[in-house]
């Protein structure tokens, strides 16, 4: 007779591991939704796996919309159709909220983004400043690569001027 918590919990599989959700993501969750109540290992791991066949179900079955679209990417109506097919009505307004929330967050991010067009500044203009601020910055460059050079080349006269005093001082001692 077999373990009725193999059934539930099938043994841990590495290749399997990467078809789950992150057990910490599920964690966070469980503690989120149920804060006074302990919840046993065995009990994630149900819900995990639960989550992940439920996930793997919904996606299979957004493909099949998605395919007799003839369409070659799942967007969220093959999403919302999905859940519709397979009997989660109730889940499907949920899912509509979540979704024009995300539009919605998307939309501020957007127009967040757009910093730039906000300055009130062409692009042409902005790379016209950018252009002066690398030549500055070239100009810049090459003085203090001449004033190095120039440097250089008044210590080797120095050196030079000093080694030939020491030669004529060599050269007195005899």
């Amino acid at each position: 007779m077999s373990d009725p918590h193999d059934e539930l919990c099938p043994p841990s599989n590495p290749e399997d591991d990467e078809l789950t959700l992150p057990r910490a993501s599920i964690n966070k969750i469980i503690k989120e939704l149920v804060p006074s109540i302990r919840v046993a290992n065995e009990s994630r791991e149900l819900i995990l796996n639960c989550c992940t066949e439920f996930i793997h179900l919904i996606s299979s079955e957004a493909n099949e919309v998605c395919n007799l679209r003839n369409k070659k990417t799942i967007n969220a109506e093959h999403v919302l159709e999905a859940l519709d097919r397979l009997g989660f009505k109730d889940y499907k307004q949920e899912a509509e909220a979540v979704l024009n929330d995300c539009k919605q967050v998307a939309a501020k991010r957007r127009r967040q983004s757009t910093r730039l067009e906000n300055l009130g500044i062409p692009e042409e203009e902005l790379l016209r400043q950018q252009q002066e601020l690398f030549a500055k910055a070239r100009e810049e460059q090459a003085a203090a690569e001449q004033q190095q050079w120039y440097s250089l080349q008044q210590n080797a006269e120095l050196y030079q001027k000093q080694m030939s005093q020491d030669d004529e001082d060599d050269s007195d001692d005899y």
